[in-house]
């Protein structure tokens, strides 16, 4: 075989293979294709990407000092006033946000001892200890639930190492009428609770009758006990 025949089979594969760069019609449908794979629609960003872009794009054009005019620190310094007077508007129409009275967590030590019951719960379990005529369980539970009924109120605020005197004379600041029988509540707690002397059923209707005219007493002011 001569040099130039086998120059030319060598270049007859060589000529039978398409040109590398397409024309603009296959470029296009070359293009159409690949952007149709799905893997695409994966990397595409949500309505919710494009709504955060705008915002942000918005917020950071105000900030931008470099806008034309100086118009860019102008858009925040009045995006700034808007926000205020909102703000001010607001506390115009609702008021200061204050913690009411009723929303206090309850006090966990209550003379000494740990008390989570209600006043309402602690009433229920005086009178069933009074029904057992158990006067000294019957006693201590009645005067706890006075005074985490004036608690619950927000009328009294006992903290967990106030005695029961000092509940008293602060309670009784609250209920001047009641300053007397309050005081003799607090002795019969003292009494059973710590003087070990036996409860009666009197000593019993004592501090339940004292509990009830706290319930049904308007309060003068809100007093705080001294720990």
């Amino acid at each position: 075989m001569s040099l130039t025949s086998a120059r030319s089979a060598l270049q007859r594969p060589t000529d039978a293979v398409p040109p590398l760069t397409p024309d603009g019609d296959e470029a296009r449908r070359w293009a159409e294709e690949e952007l149709s794979d799905p893997s695409y629609d994966i990397a595409e960003p949500t309505p919710f990407d494009r709504i955060a872009r705008a915002i942000g794009d918005f917020i950071g054009s105000l900030l931008n000092p470099d806008v034309s005019g100086g118009w860019g620190s102008t858009f925040a310094l009045v995006a700034a006033i808007v926000v205020v007077v909102i703000i001010v508007a607001a506390f115009l129409v609702w008021g200061v946000p204050r913690v009411t009275r009723r929303s206090a967590p309850r006090t966990p030590l209550l003379f000494g001892d740990t008390e989570h019951r209600s006043a309402a719960e602690l009433r229920g379990a005086a009178a069933e200890r009074a029904r057992a005529s158990d006067w000294d369980v019957a006693i201590v539970l009645r005067f706890r639930a006075l005074a985490r009924g004036c608690l619950e109120r927000g009328v009294v605020d006992p903290p967990p190492g106030a005695t029961v005197h000092a509940f008293a004379r602060a309670a009784a600041r609250a209920f001047p009428a009641l300053a007397t029988r309050l005081e003799d509540a607090a002795a019969a707690f003292d009494d059973v609770r710590y003087l070990r002397r036996p409860g009666t059923a009197e000593l019993y209707r004592l501090v339940a009758a004292v509990d009830d005219a706290v319930v049904s007493a308007r309060p003068a002011a809100r007093e705080e006990v001294p720990a």
